[in-house]
């Protein structure tokens, strides 16, 4: 792609060079909005191609509002997972309640997109493939900020210099670790790990899924449709982290296996089908919690920054809003200016998101006997589900407009505001 001058007000002003690393959500998201407002962007993937598949994430609240402005919501539609029931399972199996999905999640019905992540993370790089340079099967190796651009060692050996390099490579961030140091440093574990992959749909399910739980485990099966495969998860509460696992797949099947030695309903055909399986992920369950997301012409975007686990249901959401605001706060201003109003713009929405850690647990995850005998007597006891209007925290930014490429800067101060729902 070709790095080309353009005029301003008879000027000729050079486009800026960035580097986005990270090419599944809040990558290809981010790459969007920056090449709309004139920028040269390049996004390097560590994967030799887009990854496909993937369990089911949400775009709840203003992300919705982001997937409308950037003309791809009709496609998400399509590819909509429209889970229709979620039932809970006590130890021996037998159904304790039929519930709306949205009655757990705060989800609000026919607003809001569950959609497999490789369906996703098509749809974003489909909207800007032709616009911006993609390398795959590379990294980031190092980063020189010494001079007056970002000098970039890639791991496959070349050099490259850059305005500005943005992270957008997850919860164990590279980016991150170069610029700020250990993951350590910024890691909130949440008392869980979590294994997910696919097997045989043996039960015959359809847009639902089944979730049983004993004290402090849960094993699900997820139909996202009608086909031959369901999503298998299995999730424990765990007091530390297991460290030793996280880079084992043997260690990872070993601690699953221990743990859920002598559970009932199907989950030894889902310790068989995890021995088998070529697709695991497992991971425990934690936020990233920073002072700040910055530092001179490098930052960070999603869950680099501040991933809020899943137990929110907000990572998808959260990448793609934050990817919106940091470009709408670059427009027009330079990267100090810029950086400093991303951050005023949405910390607040970060943190109310992060916060609803603690409001959805308790309802899927039971540690102890106890209030697993109570989450099962207030399920039974619901004589109806209540409508579900989404959670106030999914919808409380207010996106900025962004000007039109080329226009003078404006107060980058305050781009956007942490107040009501936004309108659809």
């Amino acid at each position: 792609m070709t790095r080309t001058d353009q005029p301003r007000h008879g000027r000729t002003t050079r486009r800026r060079d960035v580097l986005i690393s990270g090419a599944s959500v809040a990558g290809p998201a981010l790459a969007y909005w920056l090449n709309r407002h004139g920028y040269a962007v390049t996004v390097v993937e560590k994967a030799g191609a887009l990854r496909h598949g993937g369990y089911p994430v949400d775009v709840r609240g203003t992300a919705v509002e982001v997937v409308r402005r950037m003309g791809i919501l009709p496609r998400l539609r399509d590819a909509h997972v429209d889970l229709r029931r979620l039932t809970f399972l006590d130890e021996d199996g037998e159904e304790v309640a039929s519930v709306s999905p949205h009655t757990v999640s705060g989800g609000a019905a026919g607003r809001d997109v569950e959609i497999r992540r490789g369906d996703l993370t098509a749809a974003l790089h489909a909207a800007v493939r032709d616009d911006v340079e993609f390398l795959f099967g590379d990294s980031i190796d190092t980063l020189d900020r010494s001079g007056a651009g970002v000098d970039v060692t890639f791991r496959r050996g070349s050099r490259r210099t850059f305005d500005l390099v943005i992270g957008a490579d997850g919860v164990h961030s590279h980016t991150r670790a170069l610029l700020f140091g250990p993951e350590e440093r910024f890691h909130r574990y949440l008392g869980y790990c979590f294994a997910v992959f696919t097997m045989r749909n043996t039960l015959g399910l359809s847009h639902e899924t089944m979730m049983w739980n004993s004290p402090g485990r849960a094993a699900a099966l997820y139909a996202v449709g009608d086909g031959d495969e369901v999503h298998a998860f299995l999730n424990f509460a765990r007091p530390e982290p297991p460290f030793e696992a996280f880079g084992d797949p043997r260690a990872q099947r070993a601690l699953v296996e221990e743990v859920f030695a002598g559970a009932g309903w199907e989950v030894p055909g889902m310790l068989a089908a995890l021995r088998e399986a070529d697709d695991v992920f497992f991971d425990g369950v934690s936020q990233i919690r920073m002072p700040r997301w910055s530092s001179g012409r490098v930052a960070l975007v999603g869950d680099a920054a501040y991933a809020p686990s899943f137990l929110t249901g907000q990572g998808t959401s959260l990448a793609l809003v934050g990817a919106y605001t940091l470009a709408a706060s670059l427009a027009g201003a330079d990267h100090a200016e810029g950086f400093a109003a991303y951050e005023r713009t949405s910390r607040e929405f970060v943190t109310l998101n992060q916060d609803l850690v603690g409001q959805g647990e308790a309802t899927l995850f039971p540690t102890t006997a106890r209030a697993l005998r109570q989450r099962n007597e207030m399920l039974r006891g619901l004589r109806s589900l209540p409508s579900a209007e989404g959670r106030p925290a999914h919808s409380a930014l207010t996106l900025p407009e962004l000007p039109r490429a080329g226009s003078e800067p404006r107060d980058p101060g305050a781009p956007g505001t942490v107040t009501a729902p936004i309108a659809y």
